[in-house]
């Protein structure tokens, strides 16, 4: 089942949209502008215009809304426990005072509610860019920028071994159900289970490190070496591609015209919410 997962969101990243098929380096310096821009902004207004911009975009992907809400609430808490705690970690005027001394303040709200848009922003690009972009273009997109050839290889290698882990995951665990071994019965000891556990993660490293030596041997044996040039590709934009970037691009300057011109209009939208 999670190996049926993981080769849909690849299907999903091949898919053909005008967004895919942009060059992947355009889709990574949009995604980082974006990011970037929306980090430093202090005022409401910016987070909520882009994430507008992000689900249209995410619209012309053809990409269901439904998966990319899904993806977000698996991706929110690592962010989103922490600024659960920052109302009440911040001086200011308190608006709610409840048991054990706990309150909530003006200013802790305000920066609450301005990192979470944030945090909402930058997961939902982070979604679309891997929506839209299989892996091995994002990984070229990221040599284009530099990244040192070893850690793109590592990376490639990391997440095309993740495909493989699951597949083997799933033949151990069809193998014990075949057997009648089921984890969650608990009329077998606990310390067996555990012991079970033990022999099947052991398992996994034995099966992984075979693996790696193989994958390895194949390399060595097609010419590979430390001077490989690899995930290296030409930039070749097409029309489509300065459009989407200059669109980008435009509503970030024409962002910053309004927070710095017209904020006083923005009534809370267009308020300074940083500490």
């Amino acid at each position: 089942m999670q190996s049926k997962q993981l080769f849909n969101l690849d299907s999903i990243a091949n898919q053909n949209s005008p967004i895919h098929n942009l060059d992947g380096f355009i889709k990574l310096i949009c995604a980082l502008l974006i990011i970037l821009f929306t980090v430093i902004s202090n005022q409401l207004i910016v987070p909520i215009i882009l994430e507008l911009y992000i689900i249209i975009l995410i619209y012309i992907s053809k990409i269901p809304y439904k998966l990319c809400l899904k993806r977000l609430l698996y991706l929110l808490p690592f962010g989103g426990f922490i600024i659960l705690f920052q109302p009440f970690i911040h001086p200011g005027n308190v608006l709610w005072e409840g048991i054990f001394g706990l309150q909530i303040t003006d200013t802790g709200l305000n920066w609450s509610i301005l990192l979470i848009s944030r945090l909402i922003v930058c997961l939902s690009t982070i979604i679309l860019l891997s929506s839209t972009s299989p892996l091995h273009e994002i990984i070229q997109s990221f040599r284009k920028l530099k990244m040192p050839k070893e850690i793109a290889m590592i990376i490639s290698i990391m997440v095309r071994f993740i495909f493989l882990f699951f597949e083997e995951l799933e033949s151990i665990q069809e193998a014990q159900k075949s057997r009648n071994f089921d984890i969650h019965n608990k009329n077998i000891s606990y310390s067996w289970r555990l012991k079970q556990i033990g022999y099947t993660i052991a398992m996994m490293f034995i099966k992984a490190y075979a693996k790696g030596e193989k994958v390895y041997l194949s390399m060595i044996s097609r010419g590979f070496s430390d001077n490989s040039e690899l995930y290296t590709s030409k930039l070749d934009l097409k029309k489509y591609d300065y459009i989407y970037i200059l669109t980008t691009i435009g509503i970030i300057i024409t962002l910053e015209i309004i927070t710095l011109a017209f904020s006083s209009n923005l009534g809370y939208f267009g308020v300074i919410l940083n500490l």
